[in-house]
């Protein structure tokens, strides 16, 4: 099908669609002109997403929208990852779709690091031992003490943009990356040693960590299974900014409690927010941060530097957009 037509700019309306982001005060100062509104909630969106030609949007996009919104030529995605789009729906609609990627690789990347030096140095133990006002003493057994990253092993899986930083901001700790990625023959120059995908659990028994940074497809769900814990060695750790679904969460927490793995750190899991109820919560050897990997205080300014320049790509009859999807 043809791609719906954006309005002139005099005739065009933004919908920025976030639970908390200040997409629309920042957006104000630009002084566009463009008209504009906001929601921060899925009713509000549910309600309106008929009354706009563009939808600035990430977590609060349902797919059924697409019934309700006759004007939607073009969707400017928040978020990096796109599985929550139906590319297939949005192609017979006739409506063009842009992640954000780029936007937040400085800052997944350094979040994942951070995560990495938080296991190494024993950052969590730290916290919790203050909370209770204990002054942990000295370790004896040599295993057990925190750790320095030079000359670890880290597997990076998946090499985009994010990959590509972390394995940059690595090598100034002198730790050696392996880039697991499809196609091995391109985009993995920040690493020393590239693999396909098929060599993974090859590549797993040399780990001291593991980074997952990989986009979620058919492919790379539940890619962490009990087959991949298990080929990993009792001291090594698991790091996952990528999806959570990239991670049988079954198999981690077996794999945790077990000692079959030294620890792990999930900026993202399968159901977010995470229940209050869920096992992971209780895990002693996992740190939890809730999907913050990707913010940043310019965050706002980079998607908005994006949909302005595919607005302007589009009003210009250009063939393609900024990270173009569908």
């Amino acid at each position: 099908m043809t791609s719906r037509t954006l309005p002139a700019r005099d005739r065009l309306t933004i919908c920025f669609a976030h639970a908390a982001y200040q997409l629309g005060a920042r957006f104000e100062l630009r002084a566009t002109d463009l008209q504009h509104f906001e929601v921060r909630s899925l009713a509000d969106l549910q309600t309106r997403v008929g009354e706009a030609d563009v939808v600035v949007v990430s977590g609060l996009w349902r797919n059924e929208f697409i019934a309700q919104a006759p004007r939607l030529a073009f969707i400017q995605s928040i978020s990096a990852g796109t599985d929550q789009y139906d590319k297939a729906a949005f192609r017979a609609a006739g409506i063009r779709l842009a992640s954000a990627q780029g936007a937040n690789e400085r800052a997944v990347a350094e979040h994942a690091l951070a995560l990495i030096l938080a296991l190494a140095r024993k950052i969590p133990m730290a916290r919790d031992n203050q909370a209770i006002g204990k002054w942990r003493g000295m370790i004896s057994e040599i295993a057990q003490r925190e750790d320095e990253l030079g000359g670890k092993n880290l597997v990076i899986v998946g090499m985009g943009r994010i990959g590509s930083r972390l394995a940059t901001l690595a090598h100034a700790f002198d730790m050696r990356v392996t880039a697991v990625k499809r196609d091995p023959t391109r985009g993995a120059e920040a690493a020393d040693q590239v693999v396909g995908s098929e060599r993974l659990l090859e590549v797993l028994p040399e780990a001291d960590f593991v980074v997952l940074t990989c986009p979620l497809t058919p492919e790379t769900e539940n890619l962490f299974d009990a087959r991949a814990f298990a080929a990993m060695k009792p001291l090594a750790f698991l790091v996952n900014v990528a999806r959570g679904r990239v991670v049988d969460e079954g198999a981690l927490v077996s794999a945790l409690g077990s000692g079959q793995i030294a620890g792990a750190a999930l900026d993202c899991v399968r159901e977010e927010p995470l229940p209050a109820s869920a096992p992971l919560w209780h895990v002693e050897n996992l740190l939890i941060t809730p999907h913050t990997a990707g913010e940043t205080r310019s965050y706002e300014d980079r998607v908005i530097d994006l949909l302005l320049e595919n607005l302007d790509r589009q009003w210009r009859g250009a063939d393609g957009l900024k990270n173009e999807v569908v």
